[in-house]
């Protein structure tokens, strides 16, 4: 039951249909069934980050309990669940969400929700224009360096992506915009048939491509990152797992445990210099909120380091202007230097959270 009497407290909100939101463009959008039971299963997600009394939009308020329980195993809940019946009466001083777009800001007006409390349609359009892969394309000139691969090119018809596929034929193509796992195809030598097919209806709905050479990758990881009124903050490492370039998990450990890992790779100075390049360079415009940065570890097939290291940094593969499973992690995190856990997202009949020790 609602304590109306309250203080008034953020609402949080988990909608993992964000990226393909983007694409889409569209204010009255029906996500796909895997991103609506995806919000479904994890709803109770923004808990782990959320302010006692806070309280946290889910489908089913006793399933979200049930699925806090069983993941966090005895960690006390510091929210009060809610369903979108009661958006229109709370008594919330602002709304926290996954990711902004045009969708989900609809949605919450047409549930009540006070457009006060919202960003302006233009600070939405603003959020998706960055948004776009084009934006890592610009920032990684400024994090080259000894030690550093990584270049990016966007194309805007398919003369042009054919032109640069004659000097970089094992490439991989990105979707604008596209959710984790999706919207890439790896092209080695000729664009076939079904090649160019895809890129055509890609250049009709979203007037681009990003093209960019295949590195031989060893390791992802992340910098996440928190734009605020005084600045971008640095919040810690993100070391996960994909598969098939779909997210699966991540480490939780400490950030001495995290660059210890890294450093096995690379110098951990490497990773400051990066850090700190991204602070000063990068451009969020009037975001205010949490972002990452994905990067990998490639292993260096030429002679492109003086490091004398077999592997390279790849240090921008693509910008998350929203919160990412990185920041679930991060809030996740032990205190202790011995700890090590996984952090999974495991698919049966529904979408698990599973936190296990190493």
């Amino acid at each position: 039951m609602i304590n109306f009497a309250a203080e008034m407290n953020k609402l949080h909100i988990f909608n993992p249909e964000h990226d393909i939101a983007l694409a889409s463009n569209l204010s009255n959008f029906t996500a796909p069934h895997a991103g609506r039971q995806l919000r479904a299963d994890l709803g109770f997600l923004p808990a782990v980050w959320a302010a006692k009394g806070d309280y946290v939009w889910v489908e089913n308020a006793d399933y979200a309990a049930r699925a806090w329980r069983r993941s966090m195993r005895g960690r006390k809940c510091p929210v009060e669940w809610v369903t979108r019946q009661q958006l229109a009466s709370l008594p919330i001083s602002g709304v926290s969400v996954w990711g902004w777009d045009a969708a989900l800001r609809q949605s919450l007006l047409r549930h009540g929700v006070s457009e006060q409390l919202l960003p302006s349609m233009q600070a939405v359009a603003d959020i998706r224009r960055l948004s776009h892969r084009q934006t890592s394309s610009l920032l990684l000139p400024q994090l080259q360096g000894d030690g550093i691969v990584g270049e990016s090119w966007y194309c805007d018809s398919l003369e042009a992506v054919e032109q640069l596929l004659a000097s970089h034929p094992h490439a991989v193509l990105k979707a604008p915009w596209s959710s984790s796992g999706r919207g890439l195809r790896f092209v080695n030598g000729e664009l076939n048939d079904h090649q160019r097919g895809w890129l055509r209806n890609l250049l009709g709905s979203q007037g681009g491509v990003m093209v960019e050479p295949y590195y031989d990758k060893v390791k992802d990881f992340g910098m996440e990152f928190e734009a605020t009124p005084e600045g971008v903050r640095y919040l810690g490492l993100s070391l996960f797992h994909t598969t098939n370039g779909a997210y699966t998990g991540n480490i939780l450990a400490t950030e001495l445990r995290k660059r210890e890992m890294i450093s096995r790779y690379i110098p951990v100075r490497l990773l400051d210099s990066v850090k700190d390049e991204i602070i000063a360079n990068i451009d969020v415009a009037n975001y205010q909120g949490p972002f990452g940065v994905d990067m990998m570890l490639v292993r260096a097939n030429s002679p492109l380091s003086t490091l004398h290291s077999p592997h390279l940094l790849h240090p921008c593969v693509e910008i998350n202007l929203r919160r990412t499973m990185g920041h679930v992690a991060l809030a996740l995190s032990p205190t202790d230097d011995d700890i090590l856990k996984v952090m999974r997202i495991q698919y049966t009949d529904n979408y698990k959270l599973k936190i296990q020790k190493l």
